[in-house]
């Protein structure tokens, strides 16, 4: 049987380098976060954001369903093993809150290829054809894995999406990966789209 799906934001980062809190950048008039929340949760059936302690209290994030980091400093492994230690029947579908172009046909084809075959579900990269894991459905195996692995030192989630139980879908025809990690980046998407997106540069 196939596991409910759930819904969980990375919002836990620290935005070093974009020198900005990455999921209050305005985007449509409203703090990214708002707006990946509201298309994650339209696909799943219960929707949590990700954030680390000191951020409960946060404005921002206080207004959405919380699962707190536990693991410290340990990146976004923290974040995808604390919901699954809260919730560990279900499969998680994950999104990045720096992806300001992400849209539901991308999330519906991750949905769409769901299968009892399948650990997981990802997108290949443009960039060096291996899984993008911050926009990729973990089912409970896949987060079981990333346990073991973690326990013992290695903490990058794309070293788990690897293998023949992984389904690796082509990257997507549209630019919904382009994510923002400092300003530079943002200034490119605003170049790129900035004209058909009311995309709002960071103060």
């Amino acid at each position: 049987m196939i596991a409910p799906l759930y819904g969980l934001v990375l919002a836990g980062g620290r935005s070093r380098r974009m020198g900005v809190d990455k999921a209050a950048i305005p985007y449509g008039g409203r703090p990214q976060l708002a707006r990946t929340f509201d298309l994650l949760s339209s696909c799943v059936t219960r929707c949590f954001v990700s954030v680390r302690k000191e951020q409960c209290d946060d404005p921002l994030r206080q207004s959405y369903p919380q699962i707190v980091d536990m693991l410290g400093d340990c990146g976004p492994a923290s974040g995808l093993l604390a919901a699954h230690g809260a919730f560990p029947e279900a499969a998680w579908l994950v999104l990045a809150c720096d992806l300001p172009l992400m849209n539901q046909p991308t999330l519906a084809a991750l949905i769409n290829a769901r299968d009892a075959r399948y650990t997981a579900v990802a997108f290949r990269s443009l960039h060096d054809g291996l899984a993008e894991p911050l926009c990729t459905i973990w089912e409970p195996a896949a987060l079981d894995r990333l346990h073991q692995n973690v326990a013992v030192g290695v903490v990058r989630p794309r070293d788990v999406l690897a293998g023949d139980t992984i389904c690796l879908l082509p990257p997507p025809a549209s630019p919904a990966l382009e994510n923002i990690n400092t300003p530079a980046e943002f200034a490119m998407i605003m170049d790129k789209f900035g004209n058909s997106l009311d995309l709002q540069c960071p103060a």
